[in-house]
């Protein structure tokens, strides 16, 4: 770094440096943005259309095509998209499902609202993606689908997967809830397995005003029947082909997201920005997840592994820089999957970075000086 830019680090730096870093920013702040959100919502409360209707098919269209794939069908939320993507390929009863215990505790219990049994493999310690060798060693008679997680929006080993899914006749499908617009390999997360599950959470690079998912397919069935299954199994207004739920994506969610899928690419770079400052600077102190040079992540959450992580997270808070830990209590020892029957010590590597991540904040209005200041203070505490 040169003289210059040093000066200017340095200013920048004590410009921020009372100011507290949120760990996320949910408002609306760019004008532009607002404006044409506050335009979709007139919109569609003129239109008097609120269940479905234009806005979700032209969403679902839009979607489908971000994805490269034929279907995309919204749903009311991301742990609906799973629960009903399994049931819809027959997948229930009897059934195992193989899935991470790193993720956020949805994956699992989606395998389990499709009446499925979760079975866990452990994942790998640089990428935090399912483990290809651990997810054969788990698999049983019982095994028919993997559910693989791109977790913080990194794309996990869908190769190796896709060629253990051909091999023992296992459906592979993707949880793709952090991951809208990475690429893996050169195609697009969504369309790596027979069927991704989406959330569109307020929390997520592509968000709604509320709850939201999306299921991504090539598969002509499964997007006809999930069309049906998430509005309580009516075929037409008077007509009921079986028992379902009630999972639509709201119209009001859709003219929202229309309008924020403009902005999807600007937003993934800005969040790639960051991600390569924070690799720049911390490199040397702390460790960075590993990406595959083939693929492109979207860095929902930018997670480090860190020496003494709580009392760096501590250290933070008392400088006013908010963090968290995704996440403190990995799946198979949460009570709920006390039937399980799995114990500590069952997947070594999920416990050990239960113990030692923490996702600093990344999100797209998060300032150049505000990064800096996060980097600057986590070297500070390790005294580089």
């Amino acid at each position: 770094m040169n003289a210059v830019a040093e000066k200017d680090r340095v200013l920048d730096l004590k410009a921020v440096a009372n100011e507290p870093v949120r760990y996320v920013d949910l408002s609306i702040g760019d004008p532009k943005l607002r404006k044409q959100l506050l335009a979709a919502v007139e919109k569609t409360l003129r239109s008097g259309q609120f269940i479905l209707g234009s806005e979700v098919e032209r969403f679902e269209r839009r979607f489908a095509e971000f994805c490269g794939v034929h279907h995309a069908v919204g749903v009311a939320n991301g742990t609906d998209a799973i629960a009903l993507m399994l049931r819809g390929l027959g997948i229930g009863g009897g059934d195992e499902v193989i899935t991470a215990p790193n993720s956020f505790l949805a994956s699992a219990s989606a395998i389990t609202l499709a009446g499925a049994t979760v079975r866990f493999a452990d994942v790998v310690e640089k990428t935090y993606t399912l483990d290809p060798q651990r997810v054969e060693e788990a698999i049983t008679p019982q095994t028919r689908a993997i559910l693989t997680v791109h977790l913080t929006g990194n794309p996990a080993d869908m190769q190796a997967l896709s060629e253990i899914a051909e091999r023992h006749g296992l459906v592979l499908l993707e949880d793709a809830a952090q991951a809208v617009g990475a690429k893996c390999a050169g195609k697009s997360v969504g369309s790596l397995g027979r069927a991704a599950a989406f959330s569109l959470h307020p929390l997520k690079n592509l968000s709604a005003a509320g709850d939201g998912g999306m299921v991504a397919t090539d598969d002509d069935e499964l997007a006809e029947w999930l069309s049906v299954a998430r509005n309580h199994g009516l075929e037409d207004r008077d007509t009921c082909r079986f028992w379902s739920v009630n999972s639509r994506l709201d119209a009001l969610q859709a003219a929202l997201l229309n309008v924020k899928l403009d902005y999807l690419g600007q937003w993934t770079e800005r969040h790639r920005e960051i991600a390569k400052h924070y690799k720049e600077r911390l490199s040397d102190v702390v460790e960075l997840p590993e990406v595959d040079p083939a693929d492109e992540p979207v860095y929902h959450t930018f997670v480090i592994r860190a020496e003494r992580r709580d009392d760096l997270q501590a250290f933070l808070q008392s400088v006013g820089i908010e963090t968290k830990v995704h996440y403190p209590i990995p799946i198979h020892l949460q009570p709920a999957a006390a039937g399980l029957g799995y114990r500590p010590g069952d997947f070594p590597v999920t416990e050990s970075l239960a113990n030692s991540i923490l996702s600093l904040p990344i999100y797209p209005s998060l300032s150049d000086a505000q990064v800096e200041r996060v980097a600057s203070e986590i070297r500070r505490f390790y005294g580089a």
